[in-house]
């Protein structure tokens, strides 16, 4: 029970990496308040019974945010741990072809999102005394190569995001630290796997990765449980992948605008 009597934010919690680490952080004996744009949040929730309480919320609309936090410390009486783990992906858009609403809305959900979490979190566990803050950044923002510009730019922007929340919240004894998945099967890359067992080659799914495999949902929620629990208590301003090693040389095709890829 590594997070008995903790309580915890988790957003993105209706599917994937979100409702895996919401029932692993409830197993150790969390409480929580979940977050997610998708009324599943609620199937999540209810899942995990009266420990759980759900709120469907735009994560980047700071409102709704401070509404969560506000939940937890009304209904639980304090707040720990902070996971902004709410993002979208872009597709497979190239740089040219992006436009700026692209880059809006994805910047607003996954580097907005964070900072939105860390600004009405921090102040309720400064006062208790410390707390964990955790945000879902991607092997993505390590190099290029493993999403698209917008969304790619905006994971790299959580890492430095995160590194800047540690040194700026020096002495308060609240942590900051990313996970950075590599290739997860979630809702957000289901097409892909769906793509590769159509055309009946599911075996190159991973094939990038030394692993040579798709990560799941439950290996990152291992990561955060980790780095929000007290054995991570020395853990700080870091960004750790969760990739199968892909991130180690981040083997790739090269693409490049108005050429075929070589």
């Amino acid at each position: 029970m590594k997070l008995a009597g903790k309580v915890a934010i988790i957003t993105g919690a209706g599917s994937g990496i979100g409702r895996a680490t919401a029932r692993r952080f409830a197993a150790e004996g969390a409480r929580l308040v979940l977050g997610d744009a998708s009324d599943s949040v609620l199937e999540t929730a209810a899942a995990i019974g009266d420990a759980a309480t759900a709120l469907v919320i735009d994560a980047g609309d700071e409102a709704d945010v401070a509404r969560l936090v506000a939940t937890a410390t009304d209904r639980f009486g304090q707040l720990d741990i902070a996971y902004a783990n709410a993002g979208i992906s872009g597709g497979l858009t190239g740089l040219l072809d992006h436009s700026v609403a692209d880059w809006d809305a994805i910047l607003r959900v996954n580097l907005i999102g964070p900072f939105l979490l860390i600004k009405h979190a921090a102040p309720v566990m400064i006062a208790a005394g410390g707390g964990a803050i955790l945000c879902t950044a991607s092997v993505a923002g390590l190099r290029s190569g493993a999403g698209c510009p917008a969304y790619s730019a905006s994971k790299a922007g959580v890492i430095n995001l995160v590194q800047t929340a540690a040194q700026q919240l020096s002495g308060t004894g609240v942590r900051v630290n990313a996970i950075c998945p590599g290739l997860i099967q979630t809702g957000m890359t289901q097409r892909a796997f769906d793509y590769a067992a159509e055309k009946g080659v599911t075996d190159r799914i991973g094939r990038l990765n030394p692993l040579r495999r798709a990560g799941q949902p439950a290996e990152v929620a291992a990561l955060a449980l980790f780095l929000v629990s007290d054995e991570a208590s020395y853990v700080n301003g870091q960004a750790i992948a969760v990739d199968g090693g892909l991130s180690s040389s981040h083997p790739v095709t090269r693409q490049e605008t108005g050429k075929t890829a070589a």
